[in-house]
């Protein structure tokens, strides 16, 4: 029998701004909010991956090199950003090291022979999936929620979780986590 894993890497959230966002869910029925505080900021899905090829990822990752920094959750929004709305997300200020990490685990995944991302990287964490949610109520939450912002918070590392899907939702689960630490620069 084949073993296949669901897997992601992300960078987890500090529990105040987990806080923050459990405040958000309201206001929308038919929302499927995110359960179980499983927040988390996705750097890379990866999806079913077989076997042995799960091992070369943890390895790969493991050579990421990237400086610790500081993120800061700000806004609302919605995934398609044209049509109808299907995901609600909390923005993610604009922050360099965040995009060079993100293009670092990308590099690595695709070393372990994993099929790169066609989709440009657009920094968020989900909130909810909406199915048939009320059109008006979503504009609401969004107009209410446009000024949202969390304090800063230090990303000193970076996981690989596992995705089981149920009934009632994913279950992630941290598989490793890897440390940030400031790249070495070669000598001229």
């Amino acid at each position: 029998m084949r073993r296949v894993t669901r897997l992601f890497v992300a960078i987890d959230l500090p529990e105040p701004v987990k806080d923050l966002l459990e405040l958000l869910r309201r206001g929308i029925p038919r929302a499927r909010w995110t359960k179980d505080r499983q927040y988390h900021l996705t750097l890379r899905f990866l999806g079913e991956v077989e076997g042995p090829a799960v091992q070369l990822v943890h390895e790969v990752l493991r050579g990421v090199r990237c400086a610790p920094f500081e993120l800061r959750l700000a806004g609302t929004g919605h995934f398609p950003p044209r049509g109808s709305p299907r995901v609600l997300w909390a923005g993610v200020r604009p922050e360099p090291r965040l995009d060079e990490l993100q293009r670092r685990v990308e590099k690595a995944v695709r070393r372990a022979g994993q099929a790169g991302e066609e989709r440009r990287f657009a920094a968020h964490v989900s909130l909810a999936r909406l199915d048939d949610a009320p059109l008006p109520r979503v504009v609401d939450f969004l107009r209410d929620h446009a000024g949202f912002s969390a304090e800063p918070f230090a990303v000193e590392r970076f996981h690989l979780y596992s995705s089981v899907l149920g009934r009632e939702g994913s279950l992630h689960t941290v598989l490793e986590s890897f440390p940030l630490h400031q790249p070495v620069r070669e000598a001229l």
